[in-house]
């Protein structure tokens, strides 16, 4: 909204220009985001307790966190409204990767919204049904699989990009579609599982989400991409002032949900900042870079997958507990121990991540 304001301001009073720069609108979103999320924050928490929407937790889990019976959920709610606002300020509005972000953070918001809603009115611990869950999960990915494929205004769209392989990017074809939905579908539960400890997700999502904004700008600009041997994707820059902006909220929620939390990000936080991860990777053609950076989510989200196939087939659990989070709070680590560990194990996945992108 700002960048065709102030091409307009420009005309008659040359300091505008600055909005043109991608690095100011970039450092601006961060900004911006902090800066709501710092301010609404009190108000939402407020709010929140004033409407009982506390969370219900599950019993069977680790006994320390039944004192957290009550903390208010769904403050994912002022993560998703500053990212939207600082995107609609900053971001360049006529590229059709922006609207791309912001239906994938309204639909997976919705979804979520209604989930923590309905644990909260009804007092259990289900929510939306897994069955609908997946089908409204599935038909936003799809869409925005189809549309790219369809309607991408690159011609390096469907490009799969291999770690560590440098001339070996096939063209998915159709096959696009359905990939993009395995990215998001996945990394959008992958980082509501994550989401167990107070501060557990939402750091490694700023992390990530950091990587690829570096990403997305070397993507973006021709003699990089070259340099690197990764798709040159036309209009990428964009999706530059998307990460920071959520680099921005999520540093700003940290402040209520750093530990002992006074706020928790619910599925509508949770599902969103997910799936917006694996739109921005599918956007930049670094999926794979996504599943290394997000190790932790992989981790996390195997963690399940094991401990029911074990349970289901040999009526034997893996681990003390699944998500792996508790498995190892359960072992005798403390909750804080457990939540900075994994951020270190995120902040060195992301490093390596960004190496690959050279050693191919």
């Amino acid at each position: 909204m700002l960048v065709l304001l102030s091409e307009w301001l420009t005309k008659y009073l040359t300091v505008f220009n600055v909005v043109s720069y991608l690095s100011f609108r970039a450092v601006m979103a961060i900004l911006t985001t902090m800066v709501i999320s710092l301010l609404v924050g009190p108000k939402v928490i407020a709010e929140l307790h004033k409407l009982k929407y506390g969370q219900v937790v599950r019993t069977d889990g680790p006994q320390s966190h039944l004192a957290k019976t009550g903390t208010p959920t769904m403050g994912g709610v002022m993560i998703l409204g500053s990212i939207l606002v600082s995107v609609l300020l900053w971001a360049d509005l006529r590229s059709v990767y922006v609207w791309i972000v912001i239906f994938a953070t309204i639909a997976f918001g919705s979804i979520g919204f209604i989930d923590d809603y309905w644990k909260i009115t009804r007092h259990n611990t289900k929510g939306l049904s897994p069955r609908w869950k997946m089908f409204w999960q599935s038909l936003f990915a799809l869409s925005i699989g189809t549309f790219l494929y369809f309607y991408a205004p690159s011609a390096n769209e469907t490009t799969l990009v291999v770690p560590f392989f440098k001339n070996f990017m096939p063209d998915l074809g159709l096959l696009f579609i359905p990939f993009v939905y395995v990215v998001i579908v996945g990394s959008s539960n992958a980082v509501n599982l994550t989401d167990g400890l107070d501060g557990l997700a939402i750091v490694p999502t700023a992390l990530v989400a950091a990587a690829l904004g570096l990403v997305a700008w070397v993507t973006s600009n021709v003699n990089y991409a070259a340099y690197l041997n990764i798709p040159y994707i036309v209009g990428a820059s964009e999706i530059v002032v998307v990460c920071t902006a959520v680099v921005g909220a999520a540093i700003g929620f940290l402040w209520f949900n750093t530990y002992p939390a006074l706020v928790f990000m619910g599925d509508v936080g949770s599902l969103t900042l997910g799936a917006l991860l694996g739109v921005i990777a599918v956007l930049v053609r670094q999926e794979f870079l996504l599943f290394i950076m997000g190790g932790v989510f992989v981790m996390e989200t195997l963690s399940v997958i094991l401990q029911v196939g074990s349970f289901k087939l040999r009526g034997e659990r893996i681990f003390r507990m699944a998500p792996i989070h508790h498995h190892f709070e359960l072992g005798g680590w403390p909750e804080p121990r457990v939540i900075v560990r994994f951020w270190i194990i995120t902040f060195v996945l992301v490093l390596l991540g960004l190496v690959t992108l050279k050693l191919r």
